[in-house]
């Protein structure tokens, strides 16, 4: 196993993406790559994959890695040419590299792809490029398998819901009686009469003590903790940022001030789902969010209790299966990344990793 010193340009080229306007997208099965991620689908691919894109523009840092044909976004820079080195350990490389730290651009952060190629790195042999990849790829592979399972987990519950609550195919349905479109006992009220909207707590990054209590923004999980704010079962909110965005935790949380949360006595898997069918809008403030007498208005049909309660014992299992499924994911994204820059260093010989079972099955 032989390792070299060398300049990124020597290993790679880097080129910027393309421009390809909303109105000028045509339906297919090409994903566009921004900065981000996968923002879309086009009929026509602009490079051949597999591709390593990273942003340019936007969300610095961030490398994303495709199978398959694809369109790089203007604000992205994608591996226009690998110089035989090996797609998937490219993209393994670059996030060891930083690269959100490379802003060059002042005020709108962006990174200049010269300044990338100048950038100092250590690579091995193709062969060995070869065996690293394939143990980080298994464990990427193993969390968007589960992934896949969260996803289709979640579309059985808004199916579930659905056809309870919004079609009225409920068990027992064909002997309720309905009146004014809803049977009879269930009530048509507001979010505001509901559950009550409280606020996060303001927590910064710095404040922050390592524990293990998820810390909730309106993006999800943005750190951890070692102070609970709420216990499990509640419903997060996205307040500003990501407006509107939901999150149910399982687990005890500690929810930040850029969202909402529903308390877990007021809580429910039913009530969460119910959620999922509002249009949240953010109000027209300099600074835009979700405005709570707003949201406290929106109607929502409450069934029965025991209607409720039913449902709650039908669902809970498929949001057990998913919490077990992120779970796994979590210790799998935490070996892979314990393993990731002592393999991408040199420090640990590849030949001794074993691959990871697979966890969450």
């Amino acid at each position: 196993m032989s390792w070299r010193q060398a300049q990124l340009g020597d290993v790679i080229r880097l080129k910027r993406g393309h421009d390809l306007p909303t109105a000028d997208r045509v339906s297919g099965d090409i994903p566009i790559i921004s900065s981000s991620g996968i923002t879309g689908y086009h009929n026509v691919a602009k490079a051949a994959g597999p591709g390593v894109v990273t942003g340019r523009y936007g969300t610095l840092g961030d490398v994303h890695y495709i199978d398959g044909d694809y369109w790089p976004l203007n604000t992205a820079l994608y591996v226009e040419d690998f110089k035989n080195n090996h797609p998937r350990f490219i993209s393994y490389l670059l996030v060891t590299l930083d690269l959100g730290s490379q802003n060059a651009a002042g005020a709108v952060p962006g990174v200049n792809r010269n300044t990338l190629h100048q950038m100092s790195v250590y690579v091995p042999d193709v062969d060995t490029q070869q065996r690293i990849a394939d143990v980080l790829s298994t464990y990427d592979d193993l969390i968007d398998t589960n992934q896949r399972r969260i996803r289709l987990l979640e579309d059985a519950a808004r199916l579930l819901y659905r056809e309870w609550f919004v079609n009225l195919r409920f068990p027992g349905h064909e002997g309720v009686e309905v009146t004014n479109g809803l049977p009879v006992g269930w009530l048509q009220t507001t979010l505001g009469q509901v559950a009550p909207l409280n606020y996060g707590k303001s927590l910064k990054a710095t404040e922050r003590k390592p524990g293990t209590v998820p810390v909730y923004g309106s993006s999800g999980i943005v750190g951890m903790h070692d102070k609970v704010l709420v216990d499990k079962g509640a419903i997060v909110v996205g307040r500003k940022g990501n407006v509107g965005s939901l999150y149910f935790s399982a687990t005890p949380c500690f929810p930040i001030d850029t969202v909402f949360f529903i308390a877990p006595e007021r809580a429910s898997y039913f009530l969460f789902l119910a959620l999922n069918q509002f249009h949240f809008v953010s109000s027209d403030a300099a600074v835009p969010g979700l405005n709570r007498s707003y949201a406290y208005s929106l109607p929502i049909v409450m069934p029965d209790e025991s209607t409720r309660a039913a449902f709650e014992l039908v669902v809970g299992p498929v949001f057990e299966q998913q919490q077990n499924l992120i779970a796994a994911n979590s210790v799998l994204a935490e070996a892979r990344d314990r393993l990731l820059p002592k393999l991408m260093s040199g420090q640990l010989d590849v030949s001794g990793i074993p691959l990871p079972a697979e966890i969450g099955t």
